[in-house]
Parts: structure tokens; C-alpha cells; sequence
């Protein structure tokens, strides 16, 4: 599926948690699912969103690898992110379970941004933050480990198990200070289109409430019935777009 950079340029516009509300209105998937969970944090919550296409590897640092360059994958992932649609996001599993070692550090950041990624998550650890921050290349893990141990990378474009999610080479990912979710392709462009409208739609409720006039139950009622009446409306938009 070809996306158009506008979609892309649309969708880093919004946080992440804008971005769920959206997907959201579809009604295309359970709102338990999707994203993921609070084991996966950004290591740089000041960097604005991070949008892209996965792609995936698993990781292990536990023991030697059976042969030849523990980095050898390297070149096949600069190969894999520019087939991607758009910009890549690539995305570990790391099999050590706890993890052992950090998957990245600066010099795997430095090639992944250099071959078009915007950003890296892994289940494990990283390293080397302070010199990734200085490239602002948005990382999100589950901690940092300062040695890479017997890094070495395997199963590159298969379905990998992230923070409670399942993540498919290619897929569209969205992330930022608040975690990372997965936008269904068929609906990236409509979220885009759609999401303005319901930020909008939240400052009705937003604007009474920081307002300097007097609050009462009922004012907040009626504020809170209008914003509901503009989401039926954004929702009746949604599902006429699948």
C-alpha cells in the first residue's frame, strides 16, 4: 500500500493519545489492543511524535552467535528499511528474557537514522543515550544496560512480540512521551483527517473547565453533551470512510 508523505507529515502532528482516541471512532479493533504496554518507554520524552514502518528483527546477547558477524545483519537491515513505504521504525525483540545487554547503541542508531529510520524500539535495553540523544533519534525500551554482551541480531522481517504487542514487518507505527501504537493502514489516511477535528472537539470541554468564569455541574454537563454531539458526528465520519 503507497502512503502519501502528507499522511505521514499529518499523523506526527498529533500525540499519541490523539491518535488512539481516533482510531478509536473506526470501531475496527478492541480498545485494549493496538498498543503498547507500559514496559516500553521513550528514553527522550522531549522529541516530538515518531512515525514509520516497522521493521522488525529479534535479538540476542546471551551467548555467542553460531557464526560469522554478530553485525552482518546490519547491511540486510539498511536493505529492508529502504524497501519500507516511508520512513522505517526498527523494531527488536529481544528473546533474553531478563534481558542481558543492550540491543542498541549509538553506532546502530547512527546507521538506522542514516538509511531513513526515525526511530527504534526493543523490549530490551539500550545504551549509549547520551550520545543518541545528541542525534535526536527517538528510542523507546524497557531500560538501559551499558555492555552489548554477545549482541547479535536474527529473524529480520518476521512478526515480533513488543510490549504486549504483535508487530508485523511494515506495519504503520505511531510514538512519543506516551507509549506506542500500531494505526491500521487502511485507516492512516482518515486519522489524519479526522484528528484535528477531535482535538478541536476537546477543547468544548477543555476551555470551560481552564475558562475564568464560574463552573457549575450543570455548565460542565452541557459542555461535556457538546463535545459528545461533535464525536457522533466524527464517528458517523470514521465508519463512513472504511
Amino acid at each position: 500500500m503507497s502512503f502519501s508523505p502528507d499522511t505521514l507529515k499529518k499523523l506526527a502532528e498529533f500525540d499519541t493519545p490523539t491518535i488512539c482516541n481516533v482510531i478509536e471512532l473506526f470501531d475496527v479493533r478492541s480498545r485494549v489492543a493496538g498498543y503498547m504496554n507500559g514496559s516500553i518507554q521513550a528514553a527522550f520524552p522531549h522529541l516530538p511524535p515518531m512515525v514509520g514502518f516497522a521493521c522488525t528483527a529479534s535479538f540476542r546477547s546471551s551467548a555467542p552467535p553460531q557464526g560469522g558477524d554478530a553485525y552482518g545483519s546490519l547491511d540486510q537491515q539498511a536493505e529492508m528499511l529502504q524497501a519500507l513505504p516511508g520512513p522505517g521504525v526498527v523494531v527488536f525483540q529481544d528473546l533474553d528474557d531478563p534481558p542481558l545487554a543492550a540491543t542498541f547503541g549509538e553506532v546502530m542508531c547512527s546507521t538506522y537514522q542514516g538509511f531513513g529510520s526515525v526511530g527504534l524500539i526493543t523490549s530490551g535495553a539500550g545504551r549509549d543515550i547520551d550520545q543518541v540523544r545528541a542525534i535526536d533519534y527517538p528510542v523507546f525500551t524497557g531500560g538501559t544496560i551499558c555492555s552489548h554482551g554477545y549482541c547479535h541480531l536474527l529473524h529480520l522481517g518476521m512478526p515480533v512480540h513488543v510490549g504486549g504487542l504483535v508487530v508485523n514487518q511494515g506495519d504503520l507505527l505511531h510514538g512519543d512521551a506516551n507509549g506506542v501504537a500500531q494505526i491500521p493502514t487502511e485507516i492512516a489516511a482518515a486519522v489524519a483527517d479526522i484528528a484535528g477535528d477531535f482535538m478541536e472537539a476537546e477543547k468544548i470541554v477543555l476551555d470551560y473547565v481552564r475558562g475564568s468564569g464560574p463552573k457549575t455541574p450543570a455548565g460542565f454537563a452541557e459542555a461535556r453533551q457538546e463535545f459528545g454531539a461533535v464525536v457522533n458526528k466524527l464517528t458517523e465520519r470514521a465508519k463512513a470512510s472504511v
